[in-house]
This record gives structure tokens, C-alpha cells and sequence, in this order.
């Protein structure tokens, strides 16, 4: 904590957060670098200041400004989890509660109860996990429940929010990866030539359009000599997700 007092990251999302803040933040955090977080951060907020702003957003807005974080689905996800919260009448404040919303995993749910409320929680991330083995008190094959019970053990009791930021920048600027050798349980799988890069053009694409047929769809991808049929799959699976649909035409379009 004292070498957080001189070395703590200046981060937009740490200012006196609303709970709405800290979820947003949460869910852009999700398998995504802080450095392009921390561009989008601000222009998400000034698009959709309130949960009812999000809650009530047009699918199409809401993609073209999640653009460049990736994982298209968080946005949808995180518009119906401000949808769930507005229904429900209250922020939730409670990780049971925080669990139902859509999105909200064992991690984030206990990461806004932290951030936004200071509540006497744990969480482990890949930069604490590091720290816990680099300094003695976990080995580097501790399960989850290992982790999370050796975090409850060290949790700094009425001072959650700064001790995890602490941790984590730590983690991120001291104890790092490199420094360490200690290596992250999984890696991202490689972006080029993923199913996961197909899935963001398309979205791209449908947000730069009304509307637009599968042939026309795998034509602006034929420079990555995408196969056909994978297009259409990736079709299906972004209807799944509610990302996008067919209208009448049956070409497609961001959902509404």
C-alpha cells in the first residue's frame, strides 16, 4: 500500500465511480487491454451517461461505439444487464444478485461490489494471481478455490477498492509476466484468421450498412480468401447472439 501511494496508475474510472461507472469499466476490462480501455471509456459514457440511456440504445449506435474493443456481444450483454438492473428497481449489491445480471461472471460480479461500493470481497485476476505466487503464498498449480481462499485470507479489511487496485498495479507495472516467468493459465487464441476476426468484420460491415446479403458479405471479406461456408456459420452464430438478424429480404442487419 505504500508503494501504491507513489505509483497508482491514473485511470478514468477510478474517480468516485456510480456503480453504472464500475460496470461499464468491468465489462470493457473483460478480455481487453486497459490501454484501449481507457479511449473508449470516456466516449461510451458521454454516449450513454445513465443505465436508461443504455438500456433504451439503438443496437447499431451501440456497436459503432464499442468498435475497437472487441467481443461484440459484451455490448449487447451490457445493455440488457442495465435493462435487468432498471427493472429490478435498485443496484444490485449482493454477487448472487450481480450473477443473474447478463455478463456478469464470478469475477466482475465481485469486482463491482469492490469498486463500486467498497465492500469486504475478494477477487483474483491474472495480475494478483501472480503476485501470489511470485511472493510464496500460492503455487503456480492452485486451483480457483486455492486463490480465492488465500484472497479472503489477505483481503484488507474497510479498504477493498484501494487494495485491489493496489494489487493490480502491481501486478501490471512491478511483478509482471516478464519479471516473474510466471506464465497466465490461458492465453487468448491467435486474432488473424480467427473466427473471432470474421465475427467483428461482419459487424463492422452491418454498421457501416443498412442491410447486406451473404453474398455481398463474403464478397468484403474475400481479400482474407474466407471460405463460404464459415461466413454463413459466423452468420448463424451472430444471430445467436442476438448481434444481428434477416429482415424480409432476408439480407442482414444489426438487430434491433
Amino acid at each position: 500500500m505504500s508503494w501504491w501511494k507513489n505509483n497508482a496508475r491514473d485511470l478514468p474510472w477510478r474517480k468516485s465511480p456510480t456503480p453504472y461507472e464500475v460496470l461499464v469499466s468491468e465489462v470493457m476490462l473483460q478480455q481487453t487491454q486497459v490501454s484501449r480501455v481507457v479511449s473508449k471509456y470516456h466516449e461510451f459514457l458521454s454516449e450513454f451517461p445513465t443505465l436508461e440511456h443504455l438500456a433504451s440504445a439503438n443496437t447499431k449506435h451501440l456497436l459503432t461505439v464499442w468498435s475497437g474493443l472487441g467481443y461484440n456481444r459484451r455490448a449487447v450483454w451490457l445493455k440488457e444487464a442495465a435493462r435487468q438492473i432498471l427493472e429490478k428497481g435498485e443496484f444490485p449489491q449482493e454477487v448472487d444478485e450481480l450473477r443473474k445480471l447478463k455478463g456478469i461472471g464470478p469475477y466482475t460480479s465481485r469486482s463491482i461490489l469492490i469498486f463500486a461500493f467498497n465492500k469486504d470481497v475478494a477477487a483474483v485476476d491474472t495480475n494478483i494471481r501472480r503476485i501470489f505466487i511470485a511472493l510464496g503464498f500460492a503455487e503456480e498449480d492452485a486451483t480457483e478455490k486455492d486463490l480465492q481462499n488465500i484472497a479472503d485470507a489477505l483481503l484488507l479489511s474497510g479498504k477493498s477498492s484501494d487494495w485491489h487496485n493496489a494489487l493490480m498495479d502491481y501486478g501490471s507495472t512491478v511483478l509482471t509476466s516478464a519479471s516473474t516467468g510466471i506464465e497466465p493459465t490461458s492465453k487468448q487464441p491467435q486474432f488473424n484468421g480467427s473466427t473471432r476476426q470474421m465475427r467483428g468484420k461482419i459487424v463492422q460491415l452491418l454498421t457501416q450498412s443498412d442491410s447486406l446479403s451473404t453474398e455481398k458479405i463474403i464478397s468484403q471479406l474475400s481479400e482474407d480468401e474466407i471460405d463460404s461456408e464459415d461466413v454463413k456459420q459466423v452468420l448463424k452464430q451472430l444471430i445467436q447472439d442476438n448481434l444481428i438478424e434477416q429482415n424480409d429480404s432476408k439480407e442482414f442487419q444489426i438487430a434491433q
